[in-house]
């Protein structure tokens, strides 16, 4: 098997506020080989977005990145220099946001965006920034990239600005390219245009994706592998084929049974009970067990590990 291209180990990112400290990640571990498609799934509020956040070392006050490693190619990236960091975002690790209208900087013109990365990374004169990023506007399927590249953000649609995000993040060619909710707001038919650009992507330069999603349709539909997080915790990982086949947590379970199409019998989806646990309040044993049809005593005084069980893939339930 390849050498992984990141390899993240023990991942622990805590928010220090006033009223306690939120682990909103806590220990997660996974790894990504190069062109490799791997998921991360969960409600909101369960960490997906700040693991990725943690691997390019934006991670907002209060929050800091108490421990673990995020190794790629070989290095470190928690204990690189800031300037060491700075070369490696946006030209070997790319990162394409959830909301597009508010990682746009609105007085700036869409060419002018897309020719500072260029220009930050590459040894290149303007006049070829400008020539490269109306190329990435045509890749990205912008029609009319010439009167595209002179619009403001507010110009475009969400659809149309979810595809500069997208050229932004392929400007340089990266390796990895972390896809934050990249289909959220848009509707089902740019969706899946976008889903499709990412692929048609990855397999034209064989960049790897992490896909951030909460949507286990798009999950199905792109990924090799997935990861679902409850509470910044991992509680299952699996082959995409082997989790939809098999779901082993009971977490995983009722997400798969709210999924329209996939609900027993007719009428009103199955929900989850109860809400996600307050980081600065998460309950003794499995953070899950208050929702969990399946709990019993011990779910309530200690918390499993992820560990396979004969046959199995890796799980975090007393159950196995």
């Amino acid at each position: 098997m390849d050498a992984a291209l990141l390899d993240v180990e023990g991942l622990k990112t805590y928010f220090l506020t006033e009223a306690g400290t939120a682990r909103a990640v806590d220990s997660v571990s996974f790894s990504i080989s190069g062109g490799q498609v791997i998921g991360i799934v969960g409600e909101s509020g369960c960490g997906k977005s700040v693991t990725a956040l943690s691997i390019m070392r934006l991670v907002p006050p209060p929050g800091v990145v108490a421990g673990g490693e995020v190794r790629f190619s070989g290095k470190d990236l928690l204990r690189l220099p800031e300037k060491a960091m700075e070369e490696i975002r946006g030209n070997e690790i790319s990162m394409i946001f959830q909301e597009p209208m508010t990682s746009l900087n609105p007085v700036f013109r869409i060419g002018d965006q897309i020719s500072e990365v260029l220009l930050r990374h590459k040894k290149i004169t303007r006049r070829e920034a400008q020539e490269q990023t109306l190329d990435l506007l045509r890749q990205v399927g912008i029609p009319s990239p010439e009167i595209a590249e002179r619009e403001y953000p507010h110009k475009l649609s969400g659809g149309m600005r979810q595809r500069v995000m997208i050229a932004l993040a392929i400007a340089c060619r990266p390796r990895l390219i972390i896809a934050d909710e990249p289909t959220t707001a848009l509707d089902v038919t740019i969706q899946a245009q976008i889903l499709d650009l990412l692929d048609s992507l990855r397999q034209a330069h064989g960049m790897a994706i992490l896909l951030i999603t909460h949507d286990l349709g798009v999950i199905a539909e792109t990924c090799e592998e997935v990861l679902v997080m409850y509470t910044g915790r991992v509680v299952e990982r699996a082959a995409v084929g082997k989790l939809f086949e098999n779901p082993l947590h009971p977490y995983t379970q009722g997400l798969m049974r709210s999924v329209p199409g996939r609900a027993n019998g007719k009428g009103r989806l199955d929900t989850i009970p109860g809400v996600v646990p307050s980081l600065l309040a998460l309950p003794s044993g499995c953070k899950f067990n208050s929702r969990c049809p399946y709990s019993f005593d011990r779910c309530f005084r200690e918390e499993p590990e992820l560990t396979a069980p004969p046959g199995g893939h890796p799980v975090r339930c007393w159950l196995y």
